[in-house]
């Protein structure tokens, strides 16, 4: 597969501020994935950088456990070319930001705790070109097992009016019905029961429909100007508007269904779509179509200040994806896990350039 006339080679003389990057903290990230992939190789994106590429620089990421920042830059520049990658619309790319909530739960229902956490039901199967019936939406990733063949499956209203009762699906059990939204929307969630244990959900499925984000859906109401809908926007609004909290949730016709995992590294985030744990601040979600995870992905957002660096400049690992995350030149960053997290991963949404890291000998034929 030709690489994409989407990257414009560059060197690393190119990007602004390469050399004040700590290439160490990114460099432990790739390792993760340079791990992972011998058992399961990532699919390579339809722009074309090659999974096979990566296999040196995997090599040499497993046989070097500790490196100094100046052997993780020197192994970065090495392996890898820089490109910057060309939006569609040949202006900026865009970054914004996601987390892993902690939330306190409960392994029973109780008086408080009343809005339950699901697994997957055992009739939602794995919609695609092979198996969808006629008619169906060619976005529908699930669908319902039936008699018949695959039908659509309930949305968020109908299960939380109660579709799925009574097939002891819950996970666990939250206080508030906000909250578990946004566990749904980060796909992830660290819980801090109330019999003392600390545990973790993630993805597991989803019921299949488009995701309709409720900062949309108030600002088309006029309830929250554009420029001001952060997640602490969205939340200050439902908490002043508790009547009407399902009307707009129920909007986001979406579910996430979750799995139980153990949290066995207090200092990394759940296991993405990439299949490792992310890394706090140097992990990023991208669009799977297009890109190959595990590529690195310098990133340079001048206005994006919440991580604290003034400007944004940092190399990140593509480990993760989402169904907002779409385009070239789009990343969501992870940042970590917990409240101080979700303040950060809450505001951003920053104008971005992103240069791809294309593993060398990829790019004879690109555009320079």
């Amino acid at each position: 597969m030709p690489l994409s006339s989407t990257f414009r080679e560059k060197s690393f003389d190119d990007l602004p501020g390469w050399a004040g990057d700590d290439h160490l903290a990114a460099f432990a990230a790739f390792r993760r994935s340079a791990f992972h992939a011998p058992t399961k190789p990532y699919r390579t994106g339809s722009l074309g950088v090659d999974f096979n590429g990566f296999a040196d620089a995997y090599a040499q990421a497993r046989s070097v456990s500790a490196p100094n920042r100046s052997e993780a830059r020197s192994f970065f520049e090495r392996h890898f070319v820089p490109a910057l990658v060309v939006p569609d619309n040949g202006g900026s790319g865009l970054v914004t930001g996601f987390y892993e909530p902690q939330v306190e739960a409960s392994p029973v229902r109780t008086a408080r705790f009343t809005v339950p956490l699901l697994s997957r039901p055992a009739d939602l199967v794995d919609i695609d070109d092979g198996n969808r019936p006629a008619g169906m939406d060619a976005y529908l990733a699930f669908a319902r097992r039936t008699d018949t063949g695959p039908a659509e499956y309930s949305d968020r209203g109908e299960i939380e009016r109660g579709a799925l009762a009574g097939q002891n699906l819950e996970i666990a059990w939250l206080a508030e019905k906000v909250d578990a939204f946004f566990v749904h929307v980060q796909g992830a969630a660290r819980l801090k029961m109330t019999d003392g244990r600390l545990t973790r959900v993630t993805y597991a499925a989803k019921s299949g429909q488009r995701f309709t984000g409720p900062g949309k859906v108030l600002s088309d109401l006029g309830e929250i100007p554009l420029e001001k809908v952060t997640m602490q926007s969205i939340r200050a609004w439902f908490k002043a508007h508790p009547d009407r909290v399902d009307e707009i949730l129920w909007q986001n016709r979406s579910y996430i269904f979750f799995r139980e995992a153990a949290v066995d590294d207090a200092a990394l985030g759940p296991i993405a779509a990439a299949k490792v744990p992310l890394t706090p601040g140097r992990s990023v979600a991208v669009d799977r179509l297009l890109h190959t995870f595990g590529t690195p992905f310098y990133i340079d957002a001048p206005t994006l200040t919440a991580f604290g660096e003034k400007p944004f400049r940092r190399l990140m690992i593509a480990q993760d994806t989402g169904s907002a995350i779409t385009g070239p030149a789009r990343g969501d960053l992870f940042a970590g896990s917990g409240d101080a997290a979700g303040e950060i991963a809450g505001v951003v949404r920053n104008a971005a350039d992103f240069y791809a890291l294309v593993p060398r000998g990829l790019l004879d034929g690109a555009t320079r």
